[in-house]
């Protein structure tokens, strides 16, 4: 067993990163919806809704503003992905005994596995969102004179959508490296790492509930204890688990894409850490703000490992090695 889990660790390395590559290119514009939905205030709504935003940005931006900072997720997932996936594999198999572990155990890894994959994800999330949120601010930063103009007149936010839709205007382009190299000028390495605190408190109570929840659906699946479930019930585990854990943690999500962005549109507070950050949307936003861009991230995550786990299942890393495809099932 500890043979067949040596053998087989590269090979998870590379499903982790293949199962991300393709998994961030479906998903991606919803991602982007996502993190537009959660960085808006109250009062402030250019978007209205996912389908809104997609649209809007697909209108003023073109295709290429649907993938504005896909690069630096696509360079970043494969580490990001294999971390995640390997590290949790390799910790359900150092905590297992005679190949069985308690749910308790199976939490311990899924939360070991979030650990580790921090030192990936908060750089690549830090990076991501300053460049997806570029286009509101513009938007934003368009409209406000008119929104001042309406609200002395009595108007609401709804001038946001129209002055939106008639004048688009340019974005300002950003690149992953201009940013990586103004935050190491002024605020050091550490700058890369804003929000670490809040990435740990999102992605650890994720592994925490993903994984111990794919494996006993996906243990649903199998048609005996020894052999592997099909690989459309391995997708569908996948998408189920990640959606439930993706919803459970969207406050959390919340709470790290606030405290990542950078840069601020009109009127927009500032948070000194995470519990400013909680207590200043709690008062000026409400409970409701926790789960704005719920549903375009459980539409992310629930594709995302559900393609990783028929990755996982097709053995893409054990064929490009040359090693026979059970080796997916050494943990």
């Amino acid at each position: 067993m500890a043979q067949q889990q040596q053998i087989s660790l590269p090979a998870k390395l590379i499903n982790g990163g293949v199962a991300g590559i393709v998994g961030v290119t479906c998903v991606f514009p919803i991602d982007l919806a996502k993190t537009r939905l959660q960085n808006q205030r109250s009062g402030q709504q250019i978007y209205k809704s996912m389908m809104d935003c997609l649209l809007k940005t697909l209108r003023s931006e073109g295709r290429s503003g649907m993938y504005r900072g896909a690069a630096v997720n696509l360079t970043l997932v494969t580490p990001e992905k294999a971390i995640k996936l390997a590290a949790n594999d390799f910790f359900r198999h150092q905590l297992s005994k005679d190949g069985k572990l308690t749910v308790f155990k199976e939490m311990l890894a899924g939360c070991c596995a979030g650990m580790c994959q921090v030192t990936i994800t908060t750089p690549m999330e830090m990076l991501k969102i300053q460049m997806q949120d570029a286009g509101r601010i513009a938007a934003q930063q368009r409209v406000m004179p008119n929104v001042a103009t309406a609200l002395k007149m009595g108007g609401t936010s709804a001038v946001l959508c129209r002055s939106y839709n008639t004048n688009p205007g340019p974005v300002m382009r950003l690149s992953a490296t201009r940013i990586t190299r103004e935050l190491l000028k002024t605020k050091g390495f550490s700058g890369l790492y804003k929000g670490l605190g809040a990435t740990l408190m999102r992605d650890i109570p994720f592994s925490v509930v993903y994984f111990p929840l794919f494996a006993h659906l996906h243990q649903l699946g199998r048609p005996s204890p020894e052999g592997p479930a099909p690989f459309y019930w391995s997708f569908m585990s996948g998408c189920l688990a990640g959606c439930v854990a993706a919803v459970t943690v969207s406050p959390c999500d919340v709470v790290k894409t606030r405290l990542q962005s950078l840069k601020k549109g009109a009127n927009e507070e500032t948070y000194n850490g995470i519990v400013d950050c909680v207590r200043k949307i709690l008062k000026k936003e409400g409970p409701g703000a926790f789960l704005k861009g719920a549903s375009c991230r459980a539409l992310v995550i629930a594709p995302l490992f559900g393609i990783a786990q028929v990755v996982y299942f097709v053995g893409v890393g054990e064929i490009l090695l040359g090693y026979t495809p059970h080796n997916i099932y050494s943990s």
